[in-house]
Formats: structure tokens, sequence, C-alpha cells
């Protein structure tokens, strides 16, 4: 296969036929036969599971994935991914809010050689203001100049198989295959009204959830591949303030004769505090060394 379309889907009943209609229709009059969709329902409620076994019978570039709890979008990609075999992998809505013109739009500049093409919506849509809130903050905490990190996307396998995913990091693909050296454009996409069904993602609590995660992605990513440059840091921090009030207090003690004990205790925990950071620096360099030799290894 050279594209998998994988699309999640929770509670999406009255999409998978249209989907799958929709999908088959577009392979078929633009003789695309080495492309497959990869429908994976993240534990539905209802008859999403149903619907697409139903409709995908008899389709040989149509699998279905069934996890049997919900387990969240980022789990979902990541099985869909294992049951792919695509050169160039889609992320696509099951709610349809996008088109497959704009995914063959996007495996075209995949074609000329980009690692990553991410679409970015264009016209009104909900959230926007919101959405545009999380774009500039990821821009500015990551540096990758995309205007939209969480629309149509596709990529190189390779993307995938390098870049770290844990729970809910799909919205944080982009940025984190621009860590990695990935190469990365972008291209306008358009966003159609919803077909059927509700938005999965609503609530104010959910803002805070992805501003969280936000600083969490950029945390491990800077810090747990340099351990020491965090943890070192904050160590001579602490080692030279120790000094700094183990000089006040003996400077109290021994020339104006002023005895004050909680300077002391005061010294004793900053030079203590200081050296054990510096230790868990340096344990973390060994683990991240140690994860980077096991990574290594595993790709040969």
């Amino acid at each position: 296969m050279k594209v998998s379309v994988i699309a999640p889907a929770y509670n999406e009943e009255p999409n998978i036929k249209p989907l799958i209609e929709t999908f088959v229709e577009f392979t078929r009059k633009n003789g695309l036969s080495d492309w497959e969709l990869v429908i994976v329902d993240d534990g539905s409620r209802d008859g999403t599971y149903r619907e697409a076994v139903e409709h995908s019978r008899g389709l040989d570039n149509v699998k279905v994935v069934k996890l049997a709890v919900n387990r969240g979008k980022t789990d979902a990609i990541k099985e869909g991914f294992r049951a792919s075999s695509g050169k160039y992998i889609i992320i696509f809505d099951a709610d349809m809010q996008f088109s497959f013109e704009d995914v063959k739009r996007i495996v075209d500049k995949l074609d000329e050689g980009w690692d990553l093409v991410a679409g970015y919506k264009v016209g009104k849509y909900e959230k926007k203001f919101v959405s545009s809130i999380y774009n500039f903050l990821s821009r500015l905490f990551f540096g990758v100049r995309v205007r939209d990190m969480n629309a149509l996307k596709g990529m190189r396998r390779e993307v995938l198989e390098v870049i770290p995913l844990r729970k809910e990091w799909h919205r944080y693909i982009i940025p984190i295959a621009h860590h990695y050296g990935f190469t990365i454009t972008e291209i306008p996409v358009k966003l159609y009204p919803r077909r059927a069904g509700e938005s999965k993602y609503r609530g104010k609590l959910r803002i805070l959830i992805g501003f969280m995660d936000l600083l969490a992605v950029r945390f491990l990513l800077t810090f747990m591949e340099k351990p020491l440059l965090l943890f070192g840091t904050l160590g001579f921090v602490s080692l030279f303030l120790g000094f700094l009030v183990g000089t006040v207090a003996l400077i109290l003690r021994f020339v104006f004769d002023l005895g004050y004990r909680p300077l002391i205790y005061l010294t004793m925990l900053f030079l203590l505090g200081g050296l054990l950071l510096l230790s868990m620096g340096f344990l973390g360099e060994m683990i991240s060394y140690t994860n980077d030799r096991c990574r290594d290894y595993c790709r040969k």
C-alpha cells in the first residue's frame, strides 16, 4: 500500500457508512488501488463497530480494528498504525469534516519529498478563538511555523515509527516531529460541517488539560534528552545559595558575634539539595543514554 488512511472513531455510528462509501467511490474514480482505509473503533458504546464491519464486508482496501475500551485518540491512531501497511499515513477524522480530495493533495506534497504535511483549516469554524490561542502557544513553545496543529495531516511512515506518543499526544505530532528533525510543510484544507453526531472535544476543562499537556511535552522533549541541563542548573543554584547563606552565617558569628542557628539549617538544606539535584541530573543522563542505545538497537 502507498497510502493508509487511519480513521479513529468513537460513537460515530451514523458516519461510518458515508465514510466507507465516500472512500471507496473516491479511490475507484481516481484509480487509487494502493490506498487503504483503517477504521479504529475506540471502544464505542453505539453501533460503530457493527456498521464498520457490515459495510466493509468484501472490501479488500478497508480494515476494521476494535479496541475493547475507550483509550483515546492517540491509542486509536497507534493501533491503526500497527494494522496499516502504507508508505504514507493520513490521520482522518471519522466525522467526515475533511475531504479525500484534500487527502490526495497532501499525498502529492509528500511525493515531493516532505516528511509531514499539515493542513490548516480555512473559513469559519467552531472554537476558532481557542484553536488560535493553542496554535500560538504551540508555535511559541516549539518554534514550528505551522498555523494549525490539529487539522488534517499526513506523514511518512517513518515519522510515527520514530516519535514518542503518549496518551493525548496526537495533538502534538507536528511539534514532536519538528523536534526530531522531520521536514514539515502545510497546505490549506476545507473544513466541512459535521454530517451527524456530536463533537467529542467539548468543555472548558479540555482547554486546561491541553495547556498542561503542552507544558509536559515541552518539558519531556527538552529536559528528558538533557536532564543535567535542568537538574544541574538547579543544583548549582542551590549550592551557590548554600555557600552564600553559609558565608553570611559565618560573618555574623565571628565578626559580629551573632549566632543564628536557622541560617545553619538553611545552609545545610541548600547544600544537600544542590548535591541531590546534581546526582539526579547525572542519573538522568545515564538513563537517557541507555534509552538512546536501546532505541538505536531497536531500529537495527
